[in-house]
């Protein structure tokens, strides 16, 4: 009986006609156009990606190293969401002028708002370079394997002629069985156009981020500023709307479900292809580990935020991010479970060795292997976490790195020139008092979550976190570090410079800082105890993974493999789709301005709605924007295997128009970096009507979408 089950939900995929048995981020060079076409894609994988004229992929960017933008308009209007601006917002605000809780629209090009240091980058070009790349490698093992890939992709980027505004990247696919390189081109003057207040761009916040049904008017707009001459130039105001080779019609169509769609843009990390005993560790070890920390720093934030304006502004970025991560590991354990993920694995694992023998030798290896790990692996996760999410702990490990850097004779000025603009960034949103309760709580997690051998001597002592706040904020109010004590005459908060001024007193002060000697103690314990052992093995199961991922692919010719999401551009495609994720609960495809007035609570930090939002549903003010039910649509849901780094990326139809853009996933389909399921697996996409519905009537913005290219 068991087998029986076990079976049917291993088939189930292949028998789901309206998505792909296995998902897929393809690179755009090597589409799945027959599938796409048989979904109903009416262009070509030509229109998509094409270096001989303008396609697709030239109205496409990576957003700030991070997110996905698409340019709207002839004159460089960009298109990204809320959160994925959310910073530069931030930035723009005080308390004054709050734009995250105003909003905020340039009524001309005049008003749009500069934000240094945030670029974006055009992919130019795509070419496979496997064989260049691994010429004189066949025999080397590690390290000399690295060393020479290293060398080899360098003499590739220096045997490019490319311009002083462009960069070849080169990457490691398929674990390493190939390499793909990008040519990519770089704009720095990026100005913020317009961005709804948090009320619409952040609406339901933490409870209903990676959830369905959603509501969220998650956008922003950007411009792309160039030189006179159309090229990437530094900042300047006699810099001119950048005119792009191509630019995405937006359409207002009615959708319908089934209609064909694709997502464009740059997914972070997957990992599709690991073995089963990996997918388990992470389900029962890793993932909630990571949970259990955000979840103490999270609930301390959130009870200062909620009763102070001033903390609510300066800690509501790096809350989100926080918070992103947390809920998708929630929905990522649920979603792995309920999918038999590690079931299907194995049986998956099970039909390649009847194929192929020599792969149980691989996995035997790789299970030994995980098995070995699996202690280092849960204090990493801990470790890692706990010094991330206490910023106090995360500023102690800067100076720790500083004085290393010092002591070993490799700080250079410009690496000093970057500390210093880094923690002088921080500081900026940094409330010392209140990670001090944050680092307490933290601490007494980690002494009670990890082995006694891998602690500090003596750190038992942090077991109870009240006793540890007194504690901590006694520390914090004597360290440099917080910027509550000084140092040759001035806090790191305030004259940096002036602290930074005589260096030998600046690093014998840090060593004798009560807070810097809590971190060093955790940082030096785990290096010994736990790194080394965790490095090691890891290294041992990437050379496996990869010897797994090319036996796969040789054994598996069935299948049509696609490079795990890596930060580049890649395309996704499905359709769109409503979904039953559990026991009699069904999903509908589709979401309107209705369902944001059910939610409305007055006065809620996640769930207010402005009071002209209201005015214009009250009066069915809508325009252009209603669709066949006489509402406004606001969200909808596809099959698109998606993932972070798709935030931002453009959701287009059968014919190449925008017709959303993606912002998240639905939390039972998180798990889909790990194991994609057409059953559950949907991203999230605010509909191109919500869009310019709130542009025009809610924003008086319509001089922006004069500029687009409006398909109805």
């Amino acid at each position: 009986m068991t087998k029986k089950i076990l079976l049917s939900v291993f088939i189930l995929p292949a028998v789901m006609a309206f998505a792909q048995q296995y998902g897929g981020m393809w690179i755009p060079t090597e589409l799945n156009e027959k599938e796409m076409k048989d979904l109903g894609m009416k262009i070509s994988a030509k229109d998509i990606f094409n270096t001989q004229k303008p396609s697709i992929k030239d109205a496409v960017v990576q957003f700030n190293g991070g997110c996905t933008a698409e340019i709207i308009s002839p004159k460089g209007l960009l298109l990204t969401n809320h959160h994925c601006g959310y910073g530069q917002i931030q930035a723009h605000s005080t308390v004054q002028n709050d734009l995250l809780s105003n909003g905020f629209w340039a009524k001309n090009p005049d008003g749009e708002l500069p934000n240094p240091g945030v670029k974006v980058d055009f992919i130019v070009d795509i070419k496979e370079v496997t064989d260049f790349i691994l010429e004189g490698t066949d025999n080397l093992v590690e390290p000399e394997l690295a060393k020479k890939i290293n060398k080899n992709i360098e003499v590739y980027k220096n045997s490019q002629k490319i311009e002083s505004y462009q960069s070849i990247i080169v990457k490691s696919m398929y674990y390493g069985n190939k390499f793909y390189a990008f040519t990519t081109e770089t704009y720095k003057d990026i100005r913020l156009v317009g961005a709804p207040p948090q009320s619409i761009g952040k609406f339901g916040s933490d409870t209903d981020n990676w959830v369905w049904p959603r509501h969220t008017g998650d956008f922003s707009m950007f411009r792309i500023y160039a030189g006179k001459d159309n090229k990437p130039a530094e900042y300047s105001k006699d810099n001119i709307p950048y005119v792009p080779k191509h630019y995405l019609p937006v359409s207002i169509k009615d959708k319908a479900e089934n209609d064909f769609t694709f997502v464009f843009g740059f997914p972070g990390k997957t990992t599709e292809y690991l073995p089963a005993v990996a997918v388990e560790k992470i389900m029962k070890d890793i993932d909630p580990a990571r949970i259990a920390v955000r979840e103490v720093a999270l609930k301390t934030l959130d009870e200062k935020m909620r009763t102070d304006s001033e903390t609510r502004i300066k800690y509501a970025s790096k809350y989100a991010s926080v918070a992103n991560y947390w809920k998708k590991w929630i929905g990522e354990v649920e979603g792995l479970k309920k999918s038999n993920a590690v079931e299907k694995k194995v049986m998956y694992e099970g039909s390649l060795v009847a194929k192929n023998h020599e792969i149980k030798t691989t996995l035997d290896q790789l299970n030994k292997l995980y098995n070995d790990q699996a202690p280092y692996a849960l204090n990493n996760a801990y470790y890692t976490e706990v010094v991330k999410n206490a910023e106090t702990l995360k500023l102690a490990g800067d100076y720790y790195d500083y004085i290393a850097s010092v002591e070993s004779g490799k700080m250079e000025e410009k690496e000093l020139t970057k500390l210093k603009s880094k923690v002088t960034s921080f500081y900026k949103d940094y409330s010392a008092e209140l990670d001090a309760k944050v680092t307490a709580k933290l601490l007494a997690l980690y002494v009670n979550k990890t082995a006694p051998q891998f602690l500090p001597a003596g750190f038992s002592k942090y077991k109870d976190e009240n006793q540890n706040i007194p504690m901590i904020e006694e520390m914090s109010k004597n360290s440099i570090v917080t910027g509550r004590s000084q140092v040759n005459g001035a806090a790191l908060t305030g004259d940096i410079e002036k602290a930074f001024s005589n260096q030998d007193k600046l690093i014998k002060t840090l060593k004798k800082d009560p807070v810097y000697q809590l971190y060093a103690s955790m940082k030096e314990t785990y290096m010994k105890t736990a790194d080394p052992q965790f490095t090691s093995l890891q290294g041992k199961i990437d050379d496996l993974q990869k010897k797994f991922m090319a036996q796969q692919m040789a054994t598996d010719k069935d299948r049509k493999f696609f490079p795990d999401a890596n930060s580049t551009l890649r395309v996704t495609y499905g359709k769109v789709k409503g979904s039953t994720p559990r026991d009699a609960v069904s999903y509908g495809y589709q979401t309107h301005l209705a369902g944001v007035m059910e939610k409305y609570i007055p006065g809620d930090y996640e769930f207010d709605v402005p009071k002209k939002l209201i005015d214009l549903y009250n009066k069915k003010d809508y325009g252009n924007y209603k669709d066949k039910t006489g509402d406004v649509p606001v969200g909808f849901t596809a099959t698109n295997h998606t993932t972070g780094g798709n935030s931002g990326s453009p959701a287009l139809d059968a014919n190449g128009n925008l017709v959303g853009l993606n912002f998240d996933r639905q939390w039972e389909g998180t798990m889909s970096d790990i194991n994609y399921d057409p059953r559950f697996s949907r991203n999230i996409m605010v509909d191109t009507k919500y869009i310019l519905f709130i542009i025009e009537k809610f924003a008086d913005s319509k001089w922006l979408i004069d500029e687009m290219k409006v398909v109805k």
